[in-house]
């Protein structure tokens, strides 16, 4: 073949070999900037600021901007490392709060104390709606026994009126707003809980319990505020926690977002996971210590359930799941209460178990769940309706085993399962549930990752779909008003 037959093969060779390494070279370059490299710095810069969300005001409301980029936003990566991806507060030890920089900008209605504090027998001065919070010693005392379970709604508003006291160490998650046109969503400060458990019922010559005239005279104040009005209350927040609190109200107020220990007693269009955040129990047993967590070889029980056996509705299931494995060894299912020191007992007897069963009763869900959590017991949980607190970025077959009822009342298949689990796998969840703890402990002042702040990134997340509600049905709003003709 002569030379100049080999000049345009040489020469194709040539162009395809540059044409290679100019792609290598681009797909290198690509990879190496795929998280910003299409978005200008400016921009970029303005998403990312201190790791929150970028926000612009409008006549209206501060509207704050969520990007993928977020870190309290929900994302595959949270799965595989909880501990590591959620609950990263923005937290300065020893400095103040910046709203601007703060993951919600909360306003609290002025409530007067016999909706909250004065519940707990809290008496201010005349012109006085909160106690000092920087004094530990001026904080009311929420109530002992099961009432501490539902104590959600006394800790979150600690935790607001703690983001303006001085000195005060906690994250800057939440902060409380002076003006609610500042406010990404507005706390009502109702201690619904408390006022199920303590004022239910009808005393003397009244005609109405103070539970009910309370909740009628929560539902008349939020009716007449420039606030619901304007959104229709979606932009609120409603703390329920207790399965039978603000029976009344929650049927006049259900536009607004509650914060819920199931959904169990609450109809669809009242209460859901499109709108509503699930918030764990108060756990009632202490925590153990990570580092003096019992391991399987020193957990001499397999199965441990101590709890009321008989119960209505879905928790039926709980007498049959008695009577399959009251007999059987290394099981220790009894009944059990907070009476004769039952809460200390429990703790210990979940200390020493392996795997605690948490089974459907009244409702779907129940304090034992996070007894289990903070004993680091595996939690087996026969409940088909539960919902899980933060389970959108929290992913609980990592450290819990879920059995349908329909299998669980099959004779050997609860026993087989948890038999089945060997020391290393069964090592693998322990270790996870030590780490992942922290989400379930409520405490004042509020601490990184703790559920307080997890409640607050929960509610932050459910924003974002409220807010798109509230503007798509602000479209035609100046048009609605009456045009006079010329």
């Amino acid at each position: 073949m002569s030379e100049k037959s080999l000049l345009p093969s040489r020469l194709l060779f040539c162009l395809i070999t540059i044409s290679m390494a100019f792609l290598i070279l681009s797909s290198l370059f690509l990879l190496q900037f795929r998280d910003n490299s299409f978005i200008p710095n400016s921009v970029f810069e303005f998403i990312l600021v201190n790791n929150t969300s970028g926000s612009f005001t409008t006549s209206d409301r501060t509207e704050k901007i969520r990007t993928p980029f977020s870190p309290s936003e929900a994302s595959p990566t949270y799965k595989s490392k909880p501990n590591k991806n959620i609950g990263n507060s923005v937290y300065e030890k020893g400095t103040k709060c910046d709203p601007n920089h703060a993951l919600l900008r909360v306003y609290i209605y002025e409530l007067p104390p016999e909706f909250h504090f004065g519940l707990l027998g809290w008496k201010g001065s005349s012109k006085q709606n909160w106690p000092d919070v920087s004094n530990p010693s001026e904080i009311p005392h929420y109530p002992g026994g099961l009432n501490l379970q539902h104590s959600v709604e006394y800790f979150l508003t600690l935790d607001l009126l703690s983001s303006n006291a001085p000195n005060m160490d906690r994250p800057c998650n939440a902060i409380r707003v002076q003006n609610s046109s500042q406010a990404d969503i507005i706390f009502v400060p109702f201690f619904a809980s408390v006022s199920y458990n303590r004022y239910s019922k009808v005393h003397g010559k009244e005609k109405v319990s103070v539970n009910r005239m309370l909740q009628n005279k929560l539902v008349e104040f939020l009716k007449s505020q420039h606030e619901w009005k304007q959104s229709g209350g979606k932009d609120h927040l409603l703390v329920a926690h207790h399965p039978n609190s603000m029976l009344v109200a929650r049927k006049k107020l259900g536009s607004a977002m509650f914060v819920l220990a199931d959904f169990g007693r609450y109809p669809v269009e009242i209460a859901n996971l499109q709108k509503d955040v699930i918030a764990p129990y108060k756990h009632l047993v202490p925590t153990i210590d990570a580092n003096k967590s019992a391991p399987f070889e020193r957990r001499p029980i397999l199965v441990y359930f101590k709890g009321a056996i008989y119960r209505k509705d879905g928790g039926v299931i709980r007498q049959e799941l008695y009577y399959l494995l009251k007999d059987e060894k290394d099981v220790y299912f009894t009944f059990g209460s907070i009476q004769s020191n039952g809460i200390n007992q429990a703790g210990q007897g979940m200390a020493s178990s392996k795997f605690c069963l948490n089974i459907a009763g009244d409702t779907p869900s129940s304090n034992r769940l996070f007894d289990a959590i903070a004993s680091h017991c595996i939690p087996v949980i026969i409940s088909d309706h539960i919902e899980l607190p933060y389970e959108d970025v929290l992913d609980y077959s990592k450290f819990c085993i879920f059995v349908h009822s329909s299998d669980a009342v099959k004779k050997g298949f609860v026993l087989n399962l948890l038999r089945g689990i060997g020391r290393d796998e069964w090592t693998e969840m322990w270790e996870r549930l030590k780490k992942i703890t922290q989400h379930f402990e409520y405490q004042h002042p509020s601490r990184p990752g703790d559920a307080v702040n997890m409640i607050w990134e929960a509610v932050s997340r459910k924003i974002s779909s409220t807010q798109y509600k509230v503007y798509r049905n602000n479209r035609y709003r100046r048009s609605r008003i009456p045009v006079k003709e010329t």
